[in-house]
C-alpha cells in the first residue's frame, strides 16, 4: 500500500469550457485515479477519477450510500449511531431497504413501458416546436421553452402530479441541488415538496389514477413518510437531469457544427449521439458519495473504515483507458462503450431509458425542424449551473 497525501479539493474547480469537466481531474485520472483529497467541506476523503476505479466503487457493497462515518481532522468518526435516511429516499439506503423500495418501483420503468411512451414524447414535442416556430427572428430561452417543459410534463403524467403546479416543485427542487444553499432553505424546500406530494397521494387514496403514485397507494406496501419520499425523489430526479441534458446537449452541439450537420445528415446516428453525448457532458459534475463500511484496497491504496469515497462520473467518463479515440472530443460516430452517466451498480439511474427516449426524441426533431439554430450570445455569455449538483444552464438563448 502507499501512503497518499492530500492533494486538491473536490469542487469548487474553475472549468475552461462548458462542456469539459476542470482540468485538474485529467491530471489525476493520469497521474493518481485514486486519490486522497480535502473535501468541500474541509473533510478528508477519496477521489476516484478513473473509470474502472469508479465503476468498482459503484458496484461493491463495502461502500456505503448512507452518510456515515465522515472523518474530522483525518480521524474516524467513532461508533457514533448514524440517523437514518429520510423515508422513501432509497438513493441513499443499502440493502434491505433499498432493495425493497427499488423493486416496488422497476416494474414502472421497464425498457418496454419506457418506449411505449415515444410517441406521447414526440407529440410532446412536437406542441412546443410548433410553439416556438412562433417566436421566429426573436431570440428565446431554449431551456425555458424546450428543455424544461419535456421531462417535467412527462414525469408529472407518470406519476400523477399536476403539471400546472410545475412552478413550486420546480422552485423546489432546483433548491434541494444548490451546493450554496443553507440549512434552512434545504429543509424549507424538503418539507413542501414532502408535503406536496404527500397531499396528492392522499386525493390518490380515494380517487386513484392509473399512475405511479396511485400503483404505490395500491400496494400498501408503504407509509405515508416513504410515499412522499419516493415521489419526491421521482419527481426531481425526473426532470432535473434530463432538462439540462438536453439543454446543453444543444448548445455542445450547436458549438460543434460538424456534429450538428453530421446528425442532420443522418439520423440515424442519433441512438449514438444520445449515449456519446451522456459520456460527454455527464451532468452529476460533482460525482457520487460513497462511504467505506471496511478497510478496502483500491488502485494500490487502503482506503480506511469510515472514508468518504466521491465517485467523480465526468472524469471517468473521459477516460482514456477505456473509451476508443480521444474521450475528450465529442464524436457522435463513436463505438459505445458503456459510460457512467447514469452510475453504476444497484443505484444505476431507475429512469435511464426514458431519458434516452426524450433527449433522442427531443434533439432529432429540434434538428429537423430548425437547422440554422444558434445561440443568441457568445457562448461565454450563456449563464452555466456551476452553483448546482446537476450541471447545465440557467438560460440558453438561441435563435435562427
Amino acid at each position: 500500500m502507499t501512503e497518499a497525501q492530500p492533494v486538491t479539493t473536490t469542487q469548487p474547480m474553475a472549468r475552461t469550457c462548458p462542456f469539459d469537466p476542470p482540468s485538474e481531474y485529467r491530471t489525476l485520472r493520469e497521474q493518481s485515479p485514486v486519490a486522497e483529497v480535502t473535501l468541500p467541506d474541509g473533510l478528508r476523503g477519496w477521489l476516484i477519477t478513473g473509470y474502472e476505479e469508479a465503476r468498482a466503487v459503484l458496484a461493491d457493497p463495502r461502500f456505503s450510500s448512507r452518510r456515515r462515518g465522515l472523518r474530522t481532522g483525518g480521524a474516524p468518526a467513532g461508533d457514533a449511531p448514524v440517523p437514518p435516511p429520510a423515508p422513501g429516499m432509497f438513493i441513499l439506503m443499502d440493502p434491505p431497504d433499498h432493495t425493497r423500495l427499488r423493486l416496488l418501483l422497476t416494474g414502472q420503468f421497464t425498457v418496454r413501458r419506457m418506449r411505449q411512451l415515444t410517441p406521447a414524447v414526440e407529440k410532446i414535442v412536437a406542441e412546443h416546436l410548433d410553439a416556438l416556430a412562433a417566436t421566429e427572428g426573436r431570440p428565446v430561452d431554449l431551456l425555458q421553452a424546450f428543455a424544461l417543459p419535456i421531462p417535467s410534463l412527462v414525469i408529472c403524467e407518470l406519476l400523477g402530479v399536476p403539471y400546472a403546479d410545475r412552478v413550486e416543485f420546480q422552485r423546489n427542487s432546483a433548491t434541494l441541488i444548490r451546493i450554496d444553499a443553507t440549512p434552512e432553505e434545504l429543509q424549507q424546500a424538503q418539507q413542501a415538496l414532502n408535503q406536496f406530494i404527500g397531499q396528492l397521494a392522499l386525493a390518490k387514496r380515494t380517487e386513484p389514477g392509473d399512475d405511479i403514485l396511485s400503483g404505490l397507494v395500491r400496494s400498501g406496501e408503504l407509509t405515508d413518510e416513504e410515499l412522499a419520499g419516493v415521489g419526491v425523489l421521482l419527481l426531481l430526479a425526473g426532470h432535473e437531469t434530463t432538462a439540462n441534458m438536453i439543454a446543453l446537449a444543444t448548445m455542445c452541439l450547436l458549438q460543434n457544427p460538424g456534429q450538428w450537420e453530421a446528425l442532420r445528415a443522418d439520423p440515424s446516428l442519433m441512438d449514438g449521439a444520445v449515449e456519446e453525448l451522456l459520456r460527454y457532458l455527464s451532468v452529476i459534475q460533482y460525482g457520487v458519495r460513497r462511504t467505506a463500511l471496511e478497510d478496502v484496497e483500491l488502485g494500490g491504496h487502503r482506503i480506511q473504515a469510515g472514508s468518504t469515497v466521491v465517485a467523480c462520473l465526468p472524469s471517468g467518463n473521459r477516460d482514456t483507458e477505456h473509451f476508443s479515440g480521444d474521450p475528450e472530443q465529442l464524436d457522435v460516430h463513436r463505438p459505445y462503450s458503456p459510460h457512467l452517466a447514469f452510475g453504476h451498480g444497484i443505484h444505476q439511474c431507475l429512469g435511464q431509458q426514458l431519458a434516452r427516449v426524450e433527449m433522442k426524441a427531443a434533439l432529432a426533431a429540434l434538428i429537423e425542424r430548425f437547422p440554422t439554430l444558434r445561440l443568441a450570445v457568445p457562448v461565454e455569455q450563456v449563464p452555466m449551473r456551476d452553483n448546482m449538483i446537476v450541471y447545465g444552464v440557467h438560460e440558453l438563448p438561441v435563435t435562427w
